[in-house]
């Protein structure tokens, strides 16, 4: 009777999406107790941590995938509005952490809205996408899902927090496309791009930020400070050859060389000490996961659950590009975390929140 009721709690399931993100899940566990075994001070805090936020990540996974995915589609203009108080809340009660004012810190513990904000904006674009779903054309749309992002956007420009802006304005640049916009928009849309890329580099971007682009373009102008990281995360990666040093056994990690190696750079953890067969594997994971994604996307029943999953998956299809980019030297080092790996529980929650959301659209096949 029990196993009877326990297989119709989980009837439905994509058990190949849950796979994905579970293995992705234990690869970043594995990094992060390599990276805290040569850190003695550490106390495997990070590791400890990230076993609490993976249980919490399940359960919130299972809870989301149950549920009715219209619950969610009630939920988008109050979660909208949250993450908006939110974030204005950070420019006078957020704690600075590497120069970005991004997270409120209680009791030890510290929770970064921008996380959140995302997910509200792949919801309203969403819900704003079915309540007009014959308008998807006209100007209207397109401006009122323009100042839907915009909003969230200058309140993150704000700690700064570029990394963000750019995976916010990539989820309704995808949204916008798909949804089908005329030929002028997408000229507009261009022309727009250009201007706030030159209107950030004189006026926005800090004298860090033009370095990082400079390093990009160059890591050997400056390889003991502004490139120091990247050139460290490219020799890692380099050194991991085809089965890695081992686990533990990684020089640039292990002695500290490589920075960030719990968040930003965990993917170059995994190249060095798992080498190309660790690191093909979780790219291929990852293919897994967006093929998945892609396979919900085609079943979907209405507006809203079709442009929700092109949200999401836009969302951490853009995460995982530019954080395996400029780990490997291809992109902008830009402080974006990889999805159900780096440390860090707001991330890590809310992505697991995401995929729970693409079950529940799944189940209702």
């Amino acid at each position: 009777m029990l196993g009877r009721r326990a297989i119709n709690l989980f009837s439905g399931f994509d058990w190949w999406l849950l796979a994905s993100v579970f293995l992705l899940s234990c690869f970043g566990l594995a990094a992060l107790y390599s990276v805290d075994l040569g850190r003695p001070d550490s106390n495997m805090l990070d590791f400890k941590k990230q076993i609490i936020f993976f249980v919490i990540g399940l359960l919130l996974f299972f809870l989301a995938g149950r549920a009715n995915y219209s619950f969610f589609r009630f939920l988008a203009g109050s979660l909208y509005i949250v993450s908006l108080v939110l974030l204005v809340g950070l420019l006078f009660f957020g704690s600075v952490i590497h120069g970005t004012r991004g997270w409120f810190v209680i009791g030890g513990l510290s929770f970064q809205p921008v996380e959140l904000a995302k997910l509200s904006v792949v919801l309203i674009l969403a819900l704003l996408t079915s309540r007009e779903a014959r308008s998807f054309k006209t100007l209207g749309f397109f401006l009122k899902s323009f100042v839907l992002v915009l909003l969230p956007s200058l309140l993150i420009i704000a700690q700064p927090d570029f990394g963000s802006v750019l995976v916010l304005w990539f989820i309704w640049f995808t949204v916008i496309i798909l949804a089908g916009v005329r030929r002028r928009k997408e000229l507009i849309l261009q022309i727009g791009a250009i201007c706030r890329s030159i209107h950030a580099r004189f006026f926005l971007f800090k004298d860090y930020q033009k370095e990082r682009f400079l390093t990009f373009l160059d890591p050997a102008r400056d390889p003991l400070n502004r490139g120091y990281n990247v050139t460290q995360s490219m020799i890692a990666v380099g050194s991991g050859n085809f089965f890695g040093r081992g686990l533990g056994f990684g020089s640039q990690s292990q002695l500290r060389f490589l920075p960030e190696t719990h968040t930003d750079f965990i993917f170059a953890v995994i190249g060095e000490e798992l080498g190309f067969v660790g690191s093909f594997f979780v790219v291929g994971l990852f293919g897994l996961l967006f093929f998945r994604l892609f396979r919900i996307m085609q079943t979907a029943r209405d507006d809203f659950s079709l442009f929700t999953i092109i949200g999401l998956a836009a969302l951490l299809f853009f995460q995982f590009l530019v954080n395996v980019g400029m780990n490997i030297g291809l992109l902008p080092v830009t402080g974006i975390t990889l999805p159900f790996m780096s440390a860090g529980g707001s991330s890590f929650l809310i992505s697991f929140l995401l995929i729970g959301l693409a079950q529940s659209i799944y189940r209702a096949r």
